[in-house]
């Protein structure tokens, strides 16, 4: 007998206005009847879905009372109720809609979906006593990138000051250190690296005797400070009361910090000393929690400690080394990690595809159809980038630098080894597992040792004939590389360092006097006289080939295209160059499309603060092009001066034969004569500020008119120095473009040459009260000669 289960004991009535959506199984009914029992009574067809209604009766075909097939109802919809007194209908109604499936009869249960809680990132940081890092420089680096750490803190490097190489060896790829020399003597030392994407600032610490101590700032969403310190044994009691100063002062300036490293005090022992007993208990005192450790000594002592506040740091591990009697404690920090560094895409053209005889061939239409100079400007850039995107198209850069390319196959088999012998130590911590570990340590820094000198060999070699390629690898062996900021976490940008470069020229302009006043003192102490150059000679080709010949091929972000290129192409070339050249020499113009300069800030020192703007110098990039129409004036401009004495004879530097030697021997000269006749001088040493930036155009014009420059030729300088501008490259931003008021440019070839003629009337003013005066470029040197027996300065030089 088939069953309906609940639905069949009740009555019809109460079944049809049933409205759900859940599944049928769940109500209980079988989707197919598959019983064999005969069936008797009366059979009442229960369909709860779609069906075919007629003269409010339900016909159904007798296959689907067979199958008995439930489908669920739509939603909201009402199933009109069976009339049972009508005459039965014998007609058969067939439908496609019965032996399909629509899924539009189904309802959407919308699924609660938790929100996934990410763990916190967690940085990893090692504190060890190295015990000296001169002698285990790659064993020290191997470990550290083992490790997986992101700080690590070190006590007693034993690196003097000045001695850089040893701590340059110690830095793994992709990490920057942070040290302070020992102070003297014996031991002593610390340092702290870090992954280079980290954005860090040291913080300057004062000096206490018998204490040496490093301290950073970790700058990501939540600022952590670290100060890593090592006391020496048998230090005052003074030294320490001094670092909890330190502490104190520090624990006030920054909520997030961890104090680490080695204290030399005896934490599971009772000190003598009453200062040292108390050592902890004032830090904690402080808020500062200390972390519970296992001994760190070989001798069984914890001397090696790690305090924390306001950061959750938790110790994971305890490692015994063999190349130190100190275990190196391994912790973890709780903070939001700074993202690493992911550098902005680089897109850059294939140099093989950039052959000088396809270059050519691509070139169409290169001076064809222009009037103007600008025009002839424009069409050289179009000309020249359509070229080169036919040749060599820009392609994403995947750059797969070695940073290790002196590693060779045979310290990968040295490293090995010694890893070998260290699990051993540790299976085994005896003399002679220890002693077999310190003699293979000692072939396998030399063996490195060893590749690094021969890789960097064969550099210098092939470098011999280019001193400046010397010069840059010697400098990357020697200093420290320079801090990469990470954009992410950085508050530097393009904008900030231009308005900071802009501001600082504004403020200093300010304080000079007006243009007016000093044109009409100058007019007394510089009077015109002399020859007149007034218009430029035009060039032929053969002079314009030398002048390109004799270029530095520099490449600035506004060029077309790079310069050696254009250097290769010198046949092809020659004529829209000459050109360009001489319609700009003819005209006394200079093209408005070449007066951009894209400034990058560069950082004055390695030591100084990177994250301060006011450490930074712009440095101006400017087109190829525009150096090239330089050049072909600066040469004849410089033989103006020189046939007619335009600069002042002991004015040096941007001048054939006026070096920085002639200033230094010509004012050592004039000291020791001084001395041999019995007398005495007094020199002043006197630096312009932002020197190069600062010249007034409406000054500069006039000194020019008043050294023999006048017509076309003064037309050209004029339109030279106005309407300028500049944007700032830093990183990959660029800031807007920021018209220039006044200044030349430092990257102009033409920039010393004017800035020689700018100050020439301070060397007469100087003169004027008696003084000597010699110059190189920004800096005037003033020499008052005092006679024999003189006790007092004159009032004229105060």
């Amino acid at each position: 007998m088939f069953k309906l289960n609940l639905l069949s004991f009740l009555p019809f009535e109460a079944i049809t206005p049933l409205h759900t959506s859940l599944p049928p199984s769940s109500l209980g009914l079988p989707l197919t009847d598959t019983t064999d029992e005969p069936r008797t009574g009366r059979t009442i067809p229960v369909i709860i879905g779609r069906g075919i209604y007629e003269n409010d009766s339900m016909l159904v075909s007798k296959k689907r009372q067979s199958q008995r097939q439930i489908r669920p109802s739509s939603v909201l919809r009402d199933i009109p109720k069976y009339d049972n007194s009508g005459p039965r209908s014998s007609a058969r109604v067939r439908s496609s809609k019965l032996e399909t499936r629509s899924l539009s009869n189904l309802r959407s249960i919308p699924r609660h979906t938790a929100e996934k809680v990410l763990p916190t990132p967690l940085l990893s940081l090692l504190l060890f006593n190295a015990r000296s890092i001169v002698n285990k420089t790659a064993t020290l680096s191997d470990f550290i990138l083992d490790q997986a750490a992101d700080l690590v803190c070190i006590t007693e490097t034993w690196i003097r000051e000045g001695d850089n190489i040893p701590s340059h060896e110690l830095t793994p790829p992709g990490f920057q250190i942070f040290q302070q020399p020992r102070s003297g003597g014996r031991g002593g030392g610390v340092a702290i690296l870090s992954r280079d994407y980290f954005t860090i600032k040291a913080i300057p610490t004062p000096k206490i005797a018998g204490i040496e101590c490093v301290g950073v700032v970790l700058a990501s969403r939540e600022s952590l400070a670290i100060l890593v310190v090592y006391r020496t044994p048998g230090s005052p009691g003074e030294s320490l009361l001094n670092l909890i100063d330190l502490v104190a002062d520090w624990v006030l300036k920054f909520p997030r910090l961890i104090v680490l490293g080695d204290f030399n005090v005896h934490v599971e022992a009772l000190p003598s000393s009453s200062v040292t007993k108390d050592l902890v208990p004032t830090f904690e005192a402080l808020g500062l929690s200390l972390l519970k450790t296992h001994p760190t000594h070989r001798a069984g002592h914890t001397l090696d400690l790690i305090f924390n506040i306001g950061v959750q740091t938790s110790l994971s591990a305890v490692i015994d080394v063999p190349w130190s009697d100190h275990a190196v404690l391994k912790a973890l920090i709780e903070i939001p990690s700074p993202p690493p560094h992911l550098a902005t895409p680089i897109f850059a053209r294939p140099r093989r595809l950039m052959e000088p005889s396809r270059f050519l061939n691509a070139l169409k239409g290169l001076g064809t159809a222009c009037v103007t100079l600008n025009e002839l400007v424009d069409n050289w850039n179009v000309s020249l980038l359509a070229a080169l995107d036919e040749i060599a198209p820009r392609r994403l850069l995947r750059p797969h630098r070695n940073r290790s390319p002196w590693y060779t196959n045979e310290l990968r088999t040295m490293k090995q080894a010694q890893k070998r012998l260290e699990h051993q130590w540790r299976q085994k911590p005896d003399e002679v597992s220890l002693s077999a570990f310190k003699a293979f340590r000692r072939s396998y820094e030399s063996a490195v040792k060893d590749a690094k000198k021969s890789y960097n060999s064969s550099l210098i070699a092939s470098a011999r004939s280019r001193p400046a390629q010397v010069f840059k690898i010697v400098r990357a062996l020697t200093s420290p590389a320079p801090l990469v900021q990470n954009p992410a976490t950085t508050a530097l940008t393009a904008k900030a360092f231009q308005k900071f470069f802009t501001d600082k020229i504004t403020v200093l302009r300010q304080e000079l006097p007006p243009t007016a006043n000093t044109l009409s003192e100058l007019e007394t102490l510089w009077p015109l006289s002399g020859p007149i150059f007034d218009r430029f000679t035009l060039l032929d080709k053969e002079v314009v080939a030398r002048i390109l010949a004799v270029a530095k091929p520099t490449t600035c972000s506004l060029d077309p295209c790079p310069s050696w290129l254009v250097k290769s192409c010198l046949e092809g070339l020659l004529d829209p160059l000459s050109n360009i050249i001489n319609g700009s020499l003819e005209q006394g113009i200079f093209p408005d499309n070449l007066k951009e300069a894209r400034v990058r800030p560069l950082l004055k020192k390695p030591s100084l603060d990177p994250m301060t703007l006011a450490n930074y110098r712009p440095v101006s990039n400017l087109p190829f092009l525009g150096k090239m129409i330089e050049r072909a004036v600066l040469g004849q401009l410089q033989q103006f001066l020189d046939d007619t004495a335009g600069l002042d004879p002991f004015q040096s530097g941007f001048r054939p034969g006026h070096g920085t030697e002639t200033v230094l021997v010509a004012i050592t000269d004039e000291l020791r004569r001084q001395s041999d006749s019995g007398g005495s001088a007094l020199l002043v040493l006197l630096d312009l500020t932002a020197a190069f930036d600062t010249v007034d155009y409406d000054l500069m014009i006039h000194h020019l008119a008043m050294s023999g420059v006048r017509g076309q030729a003064l037309n050209w300088f004029n339109s030279f120095l106005r309407n300028r501008s500049q944007c700032v490259e830093y990183m990959d931003q660029v800031s807007d473009r920021s018209p220039l008021l006044c200044g030349v440019p430092q990257g102009a070839i033409l920039s010393p040459l004017l800035f020689n003629i700018y100050v020439r009337p301070l060397a007469s003013l100087v003169r004027s009260f008696g003084l000597d005066c010699y110059q190189y470029a920004d800096d005037t040197q003033l020499l008052l000669r005092l006679e024999p027996g003189a006790t007092s300065i004159p009032e004229n030089f105060t």
